[in-house]
């Protein structure tokens, strides 16, 4: 009988260890593949963190790259306009002042304005033509004496203090005049400029 009990009793003591020894290394098996689980899972985190970060760097590196190289071109941009605005006011500023203080050279521009108000040398309407104020005593006689005698009453003489250089011309009863000043003279022969002188300094 007690033979019998201690046989029962190593029995039961085996099947226990042996079920203890299972369930642990069960326990052991699954905690080893949740940790492995758990280290792929990470990896797989930190690869995906590791490349979205590299691509945010290569974006923002193209992003400041394209924004250099447009500053770049608007810098370069003003700079060459900047350098043809230079010249070209250079070139023209004295030249064209000096032609409009030329007594001769104004009358031939005023004659040709006043011409091209009339084309079909019909009836012409009566014109105003505004001269400086402060070159009243040098153009007065002038004017009077070689415009008017030309071409007779329908043109009138009238001086503007506003105005400095040039002349402004156009219908009594029209309510506008064209102006014939240094400054327009400057701007048409500078539009006229702008490209040759571009691709003379720019040119490859």
């Amino acid at each position: 009988m007690q033979n019998k009990l201690q046989e029962l009793t190593s029995k039961l003591y085996a099947e226990g260890l042996s079920k203890g020894k299972k369930e642990a290394e069960d326990l052991k098996a699954k905690a080893k593949t949740e940790a492995e689980e758990i280290i792929a899972r990470a990896k797989e985190e930190y690869k995906e963190i590791l490349e979205k970060a590299k691509k945010d760097a290569n974006d923002y590196k193209v992003k400041i790259e394209n924004e250099v190289k447009m500053v770049s071109r608007q810098t370069l941009a003003t700079v060459k306009q900047n350098i043809e605005e230079v010249i070209i006011v250079k070139a023209i500023e004295k030249p064209v002042k000096d032609a409009l203080e030329s007594n001769e050279f104004l009358g031939s521009v005023i004659k040709t304005a006043i011409a091209a108000f009339n084309p079909t040398k019909g009836e012409a309407p009566t014109l105003e033509i505004l001269l400086p104020e402060k070159s009243k005593a040098e153009l007065d006689s002038f004017i009077r004496n070689d415009i008017q005698k030309q071409l007779g009453a329908g043109v009138e003489i009238a001086f503007d203090k506003k105005l400095q250089t040039g002349f402004k011309i156009g219908p009594k009863a029209g309510g506008y005049h064209i102006s014939f000043t240094d400054k327009d003279f400057q701007e048409l022969l500078s539009q006229y400029l702008k490209p040759k002188t571009r691709e003379y300094l720019f040119s490859e």
